[in-house]
């Protein structure tokens, strides 16, 4: 269930209880607040997708769009969290972080790009892939973020 009290129902499967951490621990520790924009499923490619909220910060989505797994808006701080929840392929490489930016970097909100795993032994299996200047969680330690290099934490960088 997403804060606003809407409900979503996401096939089975380690990607989608992935998914459900992001949204009820990472974001109220790193946005609490946020709105959940998008969630995707392994089953129904957009299990919750907030058309309305995506065209009034002028992000056009179309069919060829490759949404992240989990976005979240933070109206406050006026940052898009764009997650790629990893079970099994995907972080937030330097080629998916173009592919992000193109996609969402126009629309003069500020992006911060996270990677989410279930735990340690699964990020190892992707930490060469990660992009510079993104963010990492890890879920079996939810208190916690790893930052891949930049000068700030937990923000997005100006162009």
């Amino acid at each position: 269930m997403l804060a606003d009290g809407t409900r979503l129902s996401l096939s089975a499967g380690e990607h989608n209880i992935l998914q459900v951490a992001i949204i009820h621990d990472f974001g109220p520790r790193f946005a609490p607040g946020a709105r959940v924009l998008y969630v995707g499923d392994t089953a129904d490619k957009h299990a919750f997708l907030d058309t309305a909220a995506f065209a009034r910060l002028g992000v056009v989505l179309t069919d060829h769009d490759t949404l992240p797994d989990v976005v979240f808006y933070d109206v406050t701080r006026r940052w898009l969290f764009l997650i790629e929840a990893v079970t099994s392929h995907g972080p937030v490489s330097p080629k998916r972080h173009r592919e992000l930016d193109a996609a969402f970097g126009h629309c003069g909100i500020s992006c911060v790009y996270v990677t989410a795993f279930p735990d340690a032994a699964t990020f190892r299996r992707y930490a060469a892939d990660i992009a510079w200047e993104t963010e990492v969680w890890l879920a079996d330690n939810p208190d916690h973020m790893i930052h891949f290099n930049g000068e700030k934490f937990l923000g997005p960088y100006t162009r």
